[in-house]
């Protein structure tokens, strides 16, 4: 088999063998086939497509590419839940303790923040001396006493996808829909869950912004998930305003522990809610989504889930004392409200652009090796169809850095347009696939 018959075959439009698939992917992580003939392999799919045969194929052979976690020592029903990723997306803070108060057992490998969307793992460090470094020993050790356990991604976990996707990156080959969903897909399946739950975004602070491409990802990835055996739900929401009304990390967190307290934004609790009780149904602990949001909302109020967030900080080594005490977090030493510009009502808050803001500040990263400022973000005080007058402020700034903060405070103001008549707010969750 050689390599430049592949790429004839895919570039004249066949459909590529499970055989052939394989091949490339393990000559290209064995470094046996060089960059400029898998480049060639990804523009042909690019232009040519692929079914849903050779997706799967696809994913299967990149999630074997490496080390497949091995679970099976976890009692239970193993859940793993992933977001496409957006600006404000403090969901996993809040759906991993609820869902392990509610019996499941969460496995969940989260990365750090890079650009715009802020990473779970960068949040979760808000806490003094919360660390993702556990052994495997340890992480399933606390899956099973606590029901949750966040851990960094491995070194080894679908290599191939860390590969190509550095190559995709730089060939102009990222925007196809079966490389992106072999690549999230990869990555959940060798994390070894059996329920898998997505939640795709689409809107300007999403990757999808079209609303029918983020419904084409999601069946994309849940045909993949029931095609390796594994139970999949996608739910599409929004993400045409940023989620809730934190966006930072300190910041966030304490969203977070508000919601797990019954006080948290209601796109964010709904979110949360729709996740987990699709979690609750599909790992056999509730017999539908109603029952299974009723048990979840008699988990926030008595205090239960808010419980479990502060048993998982504490095993990672966290200070549990800060989840009842959220005023004990980072928090930035200047505070500065942005101003509207005109009187009416908010007509459209561009996400990314209150992402970048909060990069300005020190809270996201523009390269790898960044060291963030936890302390700093941002919270809006006005969001999509609300009631303004000029000069209210429409958010707040919390800055360690003065130019920082006058940069972001120009930003977020062109961030928000405004319309002189009511605005009727969009439908947050767009959709369910399964």
């Amino acid at each position: 088999m050689r390599m430049y018959d592949i790429i004839a075959n895919k570039k004249n439009g066949k459909e590529l063998t499970k055989e052939e698939i394989e091949f490339f992917i393990k000559g290209y992580v064995a470094g046996e086939i060089p960059d400029y003939q898998v480049s060639a392999l990804m523009m042909a799919i690019c232009f040519q497509k692929m079914s849903y045969e050779e997706t799967l194929n696809l994913t299967l052979a990149m999630a074997h590419s490496g080390d497949i976690l091995d679970l099976s020592s976890i009692h239970g029903i193993k859940v793993d839940k992933h977001s496409t990723g957006g600006v404000g997306d403090k969901t996993s803070l809040v759906l991993g303790p609820l869902v392990a108060a509610a019996g499941v057992k969460m496995a969940k490998m989260s990365g750090r923040g890079l650009g715009h969307t802020g990473g779970t793992i960068d949040k979760l460090e808000s806490f003094t001396g919360f660390s993702t470094n556990l052994t495997e020993q340890q992480f399933l050790e606390n899956i099973n006493r606590i029901g949750f356990a966040l851990t960094g991604q491995t070194a080894n976990l679908a290599p191939a996808d860390k590969k190509l996707y550095a190559l995709r990156d730089v060939t102009a080959t990222v925007d196809n829909l079966s490389l992106i969903a072999s690549s999230i897909m990869s990555k959940k399946l060798a994390a070894g869950a059996d329920v898998i739950v997505l939640d795709v975004k689409t809107g300007s602070g999403a990757f999808m912004k079209k609303e029918e491409d983020a419904f084409q990802l999601a069946k994309e990835m849940a045909a993949i998930g029931n095609g390796a055996g594994r139970k999949v739900v996608a739910i599409v929401s929004d993400m045409d305003q940023p989620l809730g009304y934190a966006v930072g990390n300190a910041i966030e967190v304490k969203e977070a522990i508000a919601t797990l307290n019954g006080n948290g934004p209601k796109d964010l609790t709904e979110l949360c809610l729709t996740l987990g009780a699709h979690i609750l149904h599909l790992s056999g602990i509730a017999e539908n989504e109603n029952e299974a949001r009723l048990r979840l909302l008699e988990l926030i109020e008595n205090r239960k889930a808010l419980d479990k967030l502060a048993e998982f900080v504490e095993a990672q080594g966290g200070d549990a004392n800060q989840v009842y005490h959220p005023e004990l977090l980072p928090t930035a030493s200047i505070t500065m409200e942005v101003p509207a510009t005109m009187t009416g009502y908010i007509f459209h808050i561009q996400s990314d652009e209150i992402g970048i803001s909060a990069t300005i500040l020190g809270g996201g990263r523009e390269q790898k090796e960044d060291i963030l400022d936890l302390s700093v973000g941002i919270y809006l005080r006005k969001k999509v169809g609300d009631a303004v007058s000029q000069g209210d402020a429409i958010a707040t700034i919390y800055a360690n850095d003065l130019k920082k903060a006058n940069e972001a405070m120009k930003r977020i103001q062109n961030a928000y347009t405004y319309s002189t008549e009511e605005v009727a707010c969009q439908k947050f969750i767009k959709g369910i696939v399964s």
